[in-house]
């Protein structure tokens, strides 16, 4: 970071970003009803700054930003070009992660088998109409070679004659979006630990409830003090492909295993449903392997590492005591055990 005197400063810790992940922690602690009250706020305001940006700034839109639509590559994969969309798409992909995160909270809904794939289906749809329109609009104010920078809306609102009142909101929402977001990616990180705990695959303390709050309180505290940590010392680029590559692969198992049930379970009552599974599940393999085959191989080396430290605790502690894997052996040797 240079400062206005020239001085370059280099910063060891995000002091903000930690607090801001400890607040989120002590909210997601108090209450879910707390927390849903609080994110549903910050979320009628950040799409409220969104519409703002798109009806103001597409008044400032130059058409002639949008020539060449698609850049040439520069012999570079990753560089621009379709290889350059492919590398943006896998990068970009956390922003989409919120999505998923809801079904984490099934539990807590009054009508899931209704409510989960509504809330899902509906904010992905609408979420991905805005997110087109504003890039529409921001690439449309300022020429995308210029907005290589960490505010690219603010930028380009300051580039136009609406800066004087549109930039702080367009900040503000910026601010309290992101903020959204590590609220619900909290909410769902600590009720997958509160699951896994309860199948024995992590210790029971993850999967305790608080006496009052009757959130799991110990899996969010540690959650949080990790999150925190994670946000002050490591940089923006390196979570955000951590994270992206990391949601990508969990997609990748997640549509392989709904086939795979399906062939080895096809008794198991299935309250939530896949149409087309047998078109959906390859196709949301082959386009998610796609976007992190894209990936930087830095970016692959530590997930490669994240694997084996989450293969570690699953051989070491998780898999003997695992009680949905007991059972199915129990079963198995009842009927070994029946005379035939």
């Amino acid at each position: 970071m240079r400062l206005a005197d020239g001085t370059v400063v280099h910063p060891v810790f995000n002091l903000p970003a930690a607090f801001i992940v400890l607040l989120i922690t002590t909210l997601l602690i108090i209450g879910i009803r707390e927390s849903a009250n609080f994110n549903s706020t910050i979320v009628l305001i950040k799409v409220g700054v969104v519409l703002l940006f798109i009806f103001f700034g597409a008044a400032y839109v130059h058409r002639a930003n949008w020539h060449p639509f698609l850049p040439a590559n520069q012999g570079t994969f990753g560089e621009f070009g379709l290889t350059g969309v492919l590398r943006g798409a896998g990068i970009i992909f956390f922003a989409y992660i919120g999505f998923d995160a809801v079904s984490t909270a099934a539990q807590e809904a009054r009508n899931p088998e209704r409510d989960m794939p509504i809330g899902i289906l509906g904010s992905l749809g609408i979420c991905t109409l805005l997110y087109i329109a504003v890039v529409l609009v921001l690439t449309g104010i300022m020429p995308f070679r210029q907005l290589n920078a960490p505010d690219p809306l603010a930028l380009a609102i300051d580039s136009t004659a609406a800066r004087w009142w549109l930039s702080p909101i367009v900040k503000i929402g910026a601010l309290l979006g992101t903020t959204a977001v590590i609220l619900v990616m909290m909410l769902g990180q600590t009720r997958v630990f509160y699951s896994m705990a309860h199948d024995g695959l992590l210790p029971r303390p993850f999967g305790k409830i608080h006496h009052r709050f009757r959130t799991p309180y110990i899996s969010t505290a540690l959650t949080g003090v990790c999150v925190a940590l994670a946000g002050g010392l490591l940089p923006l680029r390196i979570v955000g492909e951590l994270v992206s590559i990391g949601t990508l692969l969990a997609f990748v198992i997640v549509s392989g295993s709904v086939m795979g049930m399906r062939r080895m379970h096809p008794e198991i009552r299935r309250p939530f449903r896949t149409p087309f599974v047998w078109f959906v599940g390859p196709m949301g393999m082959i386009v998610c392997l796609a976007q992190m085959a894209g990936l930087p191989r830095d970016t692959w080396l530590r997930l490669f590492i994240w694997m084996a430290m989450g293969l570690c605790v699953y051989f070491g502690y998780g898999r003997r005591r695992s009680v949905l894997q007991n059972q199915e052996r129990q079963r198995e040797l009842e009927q070994a055990a029946v005379p035939k």
